[in-house]
This record gives C-alpha cells, structure tokens and sequence, in this order.
C-alpha cells in the first residue's frame, strides 16, 4: 500500500478490497486466475451442468476461471469432451482447453466455435460484462445486450436439451430477458452465487433443456 498516495481514491479503494476478498486469497491458493472461479463453481454444484464427457463453451472466459472450472468437470482429455474459451482478449493457455480469440459480434465467430465444438454444445456459459461506466443503468444495458448476443449464439450452437448460464447486471430490462430465455428453454432459474460481492448488481441467470433450434 506504499503507493496508495499515488492512486485516485477509486483504485485504492478496489485494491484494498481485493488485498482482502477471501476469494481472491483462496484463489491464489487454488491455483485459478480469478476469484470469478467459485461463482461458476458455486452455481454447478447447485445445477449440476458440467460433466465428463460435455462440449463446453466459456464465452467471454479471460482470464480463465471459469475455463479452468470446466476442465476440472469435463476432463477432456480423459472423457472425450471438449471446452472452448473464448474471448476477444487473449487468454494464456489453459492445459485441456481450446482458446479462441475473436469477437461474438463478428460474422465468422460462431462459426470458428461451432466448429471448436465438432458442430455443437452441450453447454454454454457466459459471463461477459461491458467496461462499467459507474452509471448503472447505462452499465445493465450494454451488459445485457451482450447476454443477448450470447443468447442467439446459444440457440444457434446448443443441442436439445442443452444448458446456458448467463450474467446480467439486474436492472428495468432483465425481466423481459427472462421471459425470453422462458420462450427457448424448459427450466430458467435465477441465482446470485456467494462469491458475487453482495454490492454487486450481478446475477446469473441458469436456463436449463433448451427446447431446440425455432
């Protein structure tokens, strides 16, 4: 903290609370990138998504907990299944994982990860954010209409009966969201993990038996 001085009052804060989150501790113990690890971890252990043997893709997945979570599950170069982490920043590699750079708006990305997949997924996770801005609902809209982007890939790539799990920031927009991941998919649930700070307007939203392409 001798540099505190130097740093606007914003960061020193973000940094002090980092230097304390149990998550970020225990992160460093586990071996995982982020302390964002144990939300995914926190929210299979409920839904029980991942196992041996799944085609997983990790949108939005830098720096790589999450990733690192699937692999633990999957085991694909034990079980044959395959996890793919994609991200528009480029991600170190991950032992048992396939790394794609690129982004989602772009027209050849889906099918760069369609074809990571071997033609589809089992389940795809999604836990992109837009850069926040500090004015919430300028924030919630430009994350959710990343969810949105990430919904129509889903639907796109997903086998009957897959599963989509999805970050949100809460605000006047996700109920409609809802509704529409309710349209695509037979169980839709949603959860806000332990280790999402409890000051965080973040939840995940777990949609369960995709119903299959329109």
């Amino acid at each position: 903290m001798r540099t505190a001085r130097r740093r606007k009052i914003g960061s020193t804060r973000w940094l002090q609370r980092q230097l304390n989150d149990p998550y970020v501790q225990q992160a460093r113990k586990d071996g995982y990138r982020s302390r964002a690890a144990y939300k995914l971890r926190q929210i299979d252990d409920r839904f029980k998504l991942l196992r041996p043997g799944l085609r997983v893709i990790d949108l939005g997945a830098a720096p790589g907990g999450w990733t690192q979570i699937a692999v633990e599950r999957v085991r694909p170069e034990q079980s044959g299944g395959r996890v793919v982490a994609f991200d528009i920043a480029e991600i170190a590699p991950i032992g048992g994982a396939v790394i794609v750079q690129g982004d989602l708006f772009d027209a050849q990305a889906p099918d760069e990860l369609r074809a990571a997949v071997a033609g589809a997924a089992d389940v795809v996770l999604c836990d992109m954010a837009a850069p926040a801005t500090g004015h919430a609902p300028t924030d919630h809209l430009r994350t959710l209409a990343l969810s949105e982007a990430a919904l129509a890939f889903a639907c796109d790539v997903l086998t009957d009966g897959g599963a989509f799990v999805v970050k949100v920031l809460q605000g006047a927009d996700e109920p409609a969201f809802f509704s529409a991941l309710r349209e695509r998919f037979e169980g839709v649930r949603r959860i806000k993990p332990p280790a999402s700070r409890s000051d965080s307007t973040e939840l995940y939203i777990v949609a369960t038996r995709f119903k299959g392409a329109e």
